[in-house]
């Protein structure tokens, strides 16, 4: 496969980024298509044996993370996100990676690749660690206003994503509310939860931030407003936790040899917490595979980001989304297709 990887996303591009292709160039036979300016790719590149399956591929211009992402995904037209995405448009790469600037990630997708047919608003997603495995959680933070259509289209989409590449079989879905009865929720979930109720077999209700890390559900359907808060709460909460224990555990000489035995515990849940082992999450709803990982991504979060976007193309995920929403769009209310 081809895989095409932003070179300029990330905080400290491009060298997470040339260091993350060459490794990802030893593990796997893929072609991997570095974006980003030729001259400094290249020269970073230059110490380093050449790999026969990877490219540079020139983009003049950088999306930086102060751009408005609308307005600049427009008037910059060579960035290396719009080059990537163009790659995956044109069928030259199979899948975009990108670390750097999330609203312009969004922008750029919507303009090179289009929606789906039939969906109407694109969800970005996070698998969350819970209990026993991963929870896929969207959206959080591409649409801050929902509608009850939009949250409906979520599930499917997070459904397909569970179900191809987590294995999840069936994935059970789940609404984010602030209560697990039928009648809780702000009226957006209650107007989603009868028609999930009604056009979703494995649509198990509404559940709890408790619940919800408890690993209860595969699939967490909320507005990107809610779900962008609970994904910075949850990772406030783990960092304040981690520093907390650490800052207590080296308090006395007894908690220090208490903390030097229990360090291999702690490196396991660390890892655990750790986003970068996921490395990265998919845009769902745009025509094309597009990945987005964290700002502060460094080399071996975009070598896992690879790695989660291989399994995607795999598992031919593009095609299960088309060709369930096409499925599933067809039997819904016209208020749920596209207008």
């Amino acid at each position: 496969m081809r895989i095409a990887l932003d070179a300029m996303g990330s905080d400290r591009h491009p060298d997470p980024e040339v260091g993350a292709a060459i490794k990802a160039s030893q593990i796997y036979p893929d072609e991997i298509l570095l974006v980003g300016p030729k001259d400094l790719l290249e020269a970073k590149l230059a110490s380093f044996f050449p790999s026969p399956n990877l490219r540079v591929v020139h983009a003049s211009q950088v999306l930086e993370m102060t751009d408005k992402p609308a307005e600049n995904a427009r008037r910059k037209s060579d960035t290396s996100m719009v080059v990537g995405m163009e790659l995956v448009r044109q069928g030259e790469a199979d899948v975009f990676i990108t670390a750097g600037n999330t609203g312009g990630a969004m922008a750029t997708a919507l303009f090179q690749l289009r929606r789906i047919r039939g969906v109407r608003r694109p969800a970005l997603t996070a698998q969350f660690p819970v209990r026993n495995g991963h929870c896929i959680v969207l959206d959080i933070g591409a649409n801050a206003d929902c509608k009850p259509e939009y949250l409906v289209q979520f599930a499917i989409m997070g459904a397909v994503y569970a179900e191809k590449v987590l294995k999840k079989v069936p994935p059970r879905i789940a609404l984010l509310s602030n209560g697990e009865e039928a009648g809780k929720g702000n009226e957006l979930i209650k107007e989603t939860y009868p028609i999930l109720k009604e056009l979703m077999p494995n649509f198990i209700g509404n559940v709890e931030p408790k619940e919800l890390f408890n690993g209860e559900a595969d699939v967490v359907v909320t507005d990107g407003f809610t779900g962008n808060i609970l994904l910075k709460s949850s990772e406030a909460v783990a960092k304040f936790l981690t520093d907390l224990i650490r800052a207590e555990m080296l308090k006395s000489t007894q908690t220090k040899i208490g903390a030097l035995l229990a360090k291999p515990a702690f490196a396991r849940v660390k890892k655990v917490m750790d986003p970068g082992e996921v490395g990265a999450a998919p845009l769902l709803g745009v025509n094309g595979l597009v990945f987005i990982g964290h700002g502060r991504s460094d080399e071996v979060a975009l070598v896992n980001a690879i790695r989660v976007a291989r399994q995607a193309v795999e598992a031919g995920l593009l095609n299960e989304l088309q060709a369930t929403l096409a499925e599933r769009l067809s039997a819904f209310p016209t208020t749920l297709v596209e207008d």
